[in-house]
């Protein structure tokens, strides 16, 4: 081998010049896009040359089918790829020609995005919060959030999937590689101009005809002006009287005539009203007197009433509350007992100019009823009444034809047995005789009492006073004390443990078996609460005390039939 040592010689410096000229026309670096030349093609792989390696790259010629180049196969074709290393531990030239693709994509998308132009793809498939759309230049997959689809909701999707279509990019992130776009702006781009050539036509003061009422918030109701162009009427111009929410008199799918108050051409919005097609009914409301009846026509049924117009007075509306509806329903239901369009007599109660508000009733057109049923029947009255329902506690009547229910409460069945048992045996559809014991009208409640039209068995003891001694029959005995009747009273009364005997030792009440008659001391009576109390031991405290006042006498209690009088009796002569 000759080593060339001279490099000043003729020889070297030419071919040190060639050298160089051919290193500058390589500009081989990693991570750039190259171009590569099909050298050779086998069953499995696909092998370049690319000027200025010292080998061939290789391609999977599976990848290359898979990314749609099946065309670019054929030796002497041109393969874009990602120089990923000039040389790893093998010694090979690592590409990708996947890489490369995506790559050139993104710059396409970045391209277009600064420059806002919009791009061709197409819908893959559906993803959380919307859906996956592949650019159709380059394959690039981007996100579609739900909301921008379209310009309104969509439940089905279908007729869009797979479907060229343009696409706006409103969002990059250039450090992630990640686009997202919005079909809806490219949807609303079109329509703007259509729809600035539609606001076009309208003029403050125009009418429109019969737009359909295509949704309601809480500031407004939205139309839908001949399947072109939607507008707002705002809460204040649906009527002239108090509004809270347009539901109170408006409904969806509804139509009505509109006018139009103003027209903003930037916005490309139309303001419209409802109420200032008829003048200001709050001008002529001094004409109507108030506790006055007037026709009113139903024009909304709410849950809590019905949303009236004043018949004489067109786009005067008020609110009929479910209270001032019936005299005898506290829960009465406007939509059960009227009709939209039904035309009712009302009576103004109440007119508010500064607020623009009336007040109406229905209820109040009518008589009274619990007013007719204190005429006819004052309290004192017996009546006969039906059972027309019953709870674990009351009975409900009604009264001859009116349309009230009188309420019967158990302890007002029966003087002798337990309320609640004896409100066991009736049943609905009953008749009874009842008297009346009190009338509310304001109240709207009427209370009535069955045991009230017979004789009180507690008047037995009208003529009976405290200490008096009674005779009783014994019913029953337990451990809590014993049950007697008094001899011809019908009431049946309790004597506590306690109260049958001084000494403790005889009160017990297994003493007694049942059946027997002894005597009794009238302890106490309450009239109002019809209680009496009896008691033995207050008869021998009473037969005790009498003893000592008769038989005071030295000795003279021996004779006596009780245990410790003596000593009492000697207390009593020491005090002397």
């Amino acid at each position: 081998m000759e080593i060339y040592k001279d490099l000043s010689s003729p020889a070297s410096k030419e071919f040190e010049k060639l050298l160089n000229s051919q290193l500058s026309k390589s500009t081989i670096e990693e991570g750039k896009i190259i171009e590569g030349k099909i050298n050779k093609i086998t069953e499995k792989f696909v092998f370049l040359f690319v000027e200025g390696l010292k080998s061939e790259p290789v391609l999977d010629i599976n990848e290359l089918k898979s990314m749609g180049l099946s065309e670019n196969i054929k030796v002497g074709g041109t393969i874009s790829v990602l120089l990923e290393k000039i040389e790893d531990k093998n010694g090979e030239v690592i590409v990708s020609a996947s890489k490369a693709l995506k790559i050139k994509g993104w710059d396409k998308l970045v391209e277009a995005y600064e420059k806002k132009e919009p791009i061709m793809g197409k819908i893959v498939s559906k993803c959380k919060g919307g859906c996956i759309v592949e650019h159709i230049d380059t394959g690039s997959l981007m996100f579609l959030p739900g909301s921008q689809i379209s310009d309104k909701p969509l439940k089905d999707i279908s007729h869009l999937m797979n479907e060229p279509q343009k696409f706006a990019l409103i969002k990059l992130d250039k450090v992630r590689g990640n686009a997202c776009v919005s079909r809806r702006e490219i949807i609303s781009s079109f329509k703007k101009e259509d729809k600035a050539k539609i606001i076009a036509r309208y003029k403050v003061g125009d009418i429109i005809k019969g737009a359909e009422c295509k949704g309601l918030s809480s500031f407004g109701a939205f139309f839908n002006v001949n399947g072109e162009m939607d507008c707002l009427v705002h809460l204040q111009e649906i009527q002239y009287s108090r509004l809270n929410h347009p539901d109170e008199v408006l409904s969806v799918g509804e139509k009505r005539d509109l006018k139009v108050i103003s027209v903003d051409n930037e916005k490309l919005q139309v303001g419209c009203s409802i109420k200032q097609l008829s003048p200001d009914p709050f001008e002529k409301i001094d004409e109507f007197e108030l506790n006055k009846t007037y026709d009113f026509k139903i024009i909304k049924l709410m849950d809590f009433g019905a949303f009236c117009e004043l018949v004489e007075l067109p786009g005067l509306s008020t609110l009929l509350h479910s209270s001032e509806c019936s005299w005898t329903k506290k829960n009465a239901s406007a939509k059960k007992m009227f009709k939209v369009g039904q035309i009712i007599q009302c009576q103004i109660t109440e007119i508010h100019k500064d607020k623009r508000r009336v007040a109406i009733s229905h209820r109040l057109t009518k008589e009274n009823p619990f007013e007719v049923f204190e005429k006819k029947f004052p309290i004192g009255s017996i009546v006969e009444g039906t059972v027309d329902n019953k709870n674990e506690y009351s009975l409900f009547l009604s009264v001859e034809n009116l349309e009230i229910l009188a309420f019967l409460h158990c302890n007002d069945l029966t003087y002798l047995n337990d309320g609640e048992e004896e409100l066991k045996k009736y049943n609905k559809g009953d008749k009874i005789r009842v008297k009346v014991l009190e009338i509310k009208s304001s109240d709207q409640k009427i209370r009535v009492g069955l045991r009230q039209t017979k004789p009180d068995p507690f008047d037995w003891f009208k003529d009976k006073k405290k200490n008096q001694v009674i005779t009783v029959k014994i019913i029953s005995s337990d451990n809590k004390g014993l049950t007697v009747r008094p001899e011809e009273c019908e009431m049946d009364f309790n004597i506590k443990k306690n109260q049958i005997a001084i000494n403790q030792a005889d009160a017990r009440p297994s003493r007694f078996t049942g059946g027997e008659r002894i005597d009794v001391a009238i302890q106490d009576i309450d009239f109002q609460k019809r209680k009496a109390s009896l008691s033995i031991k207050l008869l021998e405290e009473l037969e005790k005390k009498e003893a000592l006042e008769k038989y005071g006498a030295e000795d003279s209690g021996k004779n006596l039939p009780f245990s410790s009088l003596s000593t009492e009796i000697d207390k009593k002569n020491k005090k002397k």
